[in-house]
């Protein structure tokens, strides 16, 4: 334990003494201002409209309004971010020779891949922190369903440590970081949209293709639910990945 502690505090101060960090912290905080102001406006907008109706305005929901669009919006993101977090991890490693030299110490290849691992994770509830300000702003002037809200984050994070487990994977696969980055998009980008078929083939198929789809598990989070299947799905994710990894490297280890 106390040598994935040390791999973790020497990733994480390497993610905050670089700009990388604070590029992708800063990227992922435009981007869900962006949305929220816009979710925001738009919901305001149709309480105007609806203000004279009363059976039309008892319709209208926050949650659903804003919320629920603006969780969806921000796993979009985490897809197109997350792979800059983690493209490095293990690359420069192996570009900059480091990885025989760590591996050479009396540690533990899940000690090294754990301790990348929860450095990244740290990241990403730096990024998830920095946003809390848009529910409390709407705790402020309005009553949002916080079970909602607790939800949306949870799945966010859920989504983003199993989008950082994968990209971990690719990264010990090349040394070269831009490779890694983009295996990593390609293959988030395609468990994200494989749902979007099930409607094109039969019905057994569709059924399987839901439950591999990263974005169908997604969809109770954002709607305030916690279902156990998804966050069954979104940990065995993780860990076949990072599993992965592992094998990547003992693979190493012996060639080495």
């Amino acid at each position: 334990m106390s040598r994935m502690i040390a791999i973790y505090r020497r990733e994480l101060a390497f993610f905050y003494n670089s700009i990388i960090a604070y590029i992708v912290m800063m990227m992922f905080s435009l981007l869900a201002g962006y949305f929220f102001y816009n979710l925001l406006a738009f919901f305001n907008l149709a309480s105007v409209r609806v203000m004279q109706n009363p059976i039309a305005s008892q319709q209208l929901s926050l949650t659903e309004g804003v919320l629920q669009p603006l969780f969806g919006n921000l796993s979009i993101v985490l897809l197109l971010i997350m792979p800059m977090l983690t493209m490095r991890l293990l690359s420069e490693e192996r570009k900059t020779g480091t990885a025989e030299l760590l591996f050479t110490y009396p540690i533990s290849d899940w000690d090294a891949i754990l301790g990348k691992y929860f450095a990244a994770v740290t990241v990403l509830l730096t990024m998830l922190g920095l946003t809390l300000v848009f529910p409390a702003l709407l705790g402020n002037h309005a009553d949002p369903e916080w079970g909602a809200v607790v939800t949306g984050y949870l799945g966010l994070l859920l989504l983003g440590m199993a989008f950082i487990a994968m990209g971990l994977f690719f990264s010990s696969l090349t040394e070269n970081q831009i490779v890694a980055g983009i295996l990593a998009f390609g293959f988030s980008l395609f468990f994200l949209i494989i749902g979007w078929i099930g409607p094109f083939v039969s019905s057994g198929t569709a059924k399987v293709i839901v439950q591999i789809s990263i974005l169908e598990h997604f969809h109770s989070f954002s709607r305030g639910m916690i279902n156990t299947n998804d966050v069954v799905y979104y940990v065995s994710f993780s860990v076949f990945f990072l599993f992965l990894c592992s094998r990547v490297l003992e693979s190493n280890r012996w060639r080495s």
